[in-house]
């Protein structure tokens, strides 16, 4: 049976939905917009530099740099300027372990003791069950960080850290939810030397940084701190932006070691869009592409509030290495990064075979809302000032921030003083996990230090009781709130056990143990 013909109000009506608008933008005009906005939204936050790149249909079709690479200085940033990627080192660590899937020299589903003996975790049973697979997809059972104190900054190389990551008891049942691991990813980047002799960070230079081009990425801190051409990161203390050191992170390794540019992270873009294919060259397979971007964990749900701010977007799942989403219908592949003072962005909407990279040398949430204006602008959707409505969230998160602190100022019981004198209180503490403290009377008050991190030095003020408030000094890069340190004693009236609670969104100084051995 034929089909009826189309009548012609029906017709009108197709021609309307399916073709084109007239007044579509060109790509010069589209990234006229994408540059125009960019460049203010940087000011808007106050970023001292950052650079965009845009990848459409397999070109590069934009990148600049903003801003300068350090504030007080002249020199600007630019396509080359490098940045820390932070953890948008994750899906080079799961493109490394797939290209050895596509070689039969490992599977996603193997034990990862095959490879790693010495991984063990808190529970037995899990230390058997764990797989390559579960170590790229944060279903470990352990907590959000949980354990991160022990790569940041610390003198342990990155064996030390996993061996030691047995004493961490876990926040949840192994599988049962999402929990961003970085051990794991670290733990994930060490099989490679276990598979191949060759060190993380030789492999993913011979597998994707030279086949890429990206000759000035680099993935060691003497590596970065002998380049050229460097972004220095900026963090802000009391309202004012402010340069920082680079920290030493080799430990992180597969979890977050990388640095580059905005031009380079492009052709990175390409090699997924064209889902393991560069330039003719196949360096992972379309399978295994399909497999970094299939959901293997759910994230969270959708909140009331969330769901208010962004309507269009309805799923937050992990995949191997990377977070799956969904914008205005399409299917969205990314990860952010970041470390002390640099943030950045990958995003990627393969449907329109668009992909973007952000870097910047500040904290804001520039990267957070950047990449939705260019999905915006080439998808046509109607336009939202998105840094607006950061700017929105943001001051009404600092009044949160600002009430809590309030209320912690008030919770303060006056005219106490300390059960013992200062000198019963110093000596070393430690635990398993992470090793020892020192506290120690300097001058009149007491001072801790963090003996696996040399550079996290405190003066402890008193608060109340046995409560003292801390002030770490300026070798801490990290812009820490106020915290506490409380010491506990025994039936007998002496010091047994010192607890950190420093309150911070990236690391659990609850989880140290710290125990009186002297």
């Amino acid at each position: 049976m034929r089909r009826p013909l189309l009548r012609p109000a029906l017709l009108l009506l197709a021609l309307l939905v399916f073709s084109p608008p007239a007044s579509a933008q060109t790509l010069e005009q589209q990234l006229k917009e994408v540059d125009e906005y960019a460049a203010r939204a940087g000011r808007e936050w106050n970023v001292p530099g950052f650079a965009l790149a845009v990848v459409k249909d397999d070109k590069v079709v934009f990148v600049k740099g903003y801003g300068v690479r350090e504030l007080g200085k002249p020199e600007p940033v630019d396509r080359d300027t490098l940045f820390a990627v932070a953890s948008n080192t994750k899906a080079f660590t799961a493109a490394a372990l797939a290209t050895l899937v596509d070689e039969g020299k490992l599977r996603w589903d193997d034990p990862v003791t095959k490879y790693l003996p010495y991984f063990q975790l808190y529970d037995p049973y899990v230390t058997r069950e764990m797989t390559v697979r579960d170590l790229l997809s944060h279903r470990s059972g352990l907590a959000t960080f949980g354990g991160d104190l022990l790569w940041y900054e610390t003198v342990y190389p990155r064996e030390e850290v996993i061996r030691r990551v047995r004493f961490l008891k876990p926040a949840y049942g192994f599988r049962s939810r999402y929990g961003y691991q970085n051990i794991m990813f670290i733990t994930a980047g060490e099989i490679v030397p276990a598979v191949t002799g060759k060190s993380w960070d030789d492999y993913v230079r011979e597998k994707f940084f030279e086949p890429l081009g990206m000759k000035r990425t680099v993935t060691t801190y003497k590596q970065l701190t002998s380049a050229e051409n460097v972004a220095a990161p900026h963090n802000e203390v009391d309202g004012r932006v402010q340069v920082v050191h680079y920290s030493n992170v080799d430990a992180a390794g597969g979890a977050a070691a990388i640095n580059s540019s905005a031009a380079e992270m492009a052709e990175w873009v390409r090699l997924q869009l064209g889902r393991g294919t560069y330039q003719g060259k196949k360096i992972f397979s379309a399978a295994a592409s399909r497999e970094m971007w299939t959901p293997h964990t759910v994230v969270s749900g959708i909140s009331e509030s969330a769901e208010k701010f962004n309507p269009t977007v309805h799923f937050n799942l992990y995949g191997l290495g990377w977070f799956l989403g969904d914008y205005r219908g399409r299917k969205v592949v990314t990860h952010s990064g970041g470390l002390d003072g640099m943030t950045s962005r990958v995003a990627l909407m393969p449907e329109e075979n668009l992909g973007v990279v952000i870097l910047t040398n500040s904290e804001t949430p520039l990267q957070s809302f950047l990449y939705y204006k260019v999905f915006d602008v080439f998808t046509g959707a109607p336009a939202r000032d998105w840094s607006a409505d950061y700017l929105a969230r943001a001051k009404a998160a600092r009044e949160r921030e600002a009430a809590e602190a309030k209320k912690i100022e008030e919770a303060r019981v006056p005219n106490t003083k300390p059960s013992l004198p200062l000198d019963a209180y110093a000596g070393t503490y430690g635990g398993q996990m992470y090793g020892d403290a020192k506290v120690s009377e300097e001058g009149g008050h007491l001072v801790v230090r963090l003996l696996p991190s040399p550079a996290y030095v405190g003066d402890l003020e008193h608060w109340h009781f046995d409560t003292f408030r801390i002030k770490w000094r300026d070798s801490v890069v990290y812009p820490y709130p106020r915290g506490w340190v409380t010491f506990q004693l025994d039936p007998r009236g002496k010091v047994s056990e010192m607890k950190l609670d420093v309150p911070n969104p990236d690391f659990d100084f609850k989880e140290l143990e710290f125990k009186r051995r002297n």
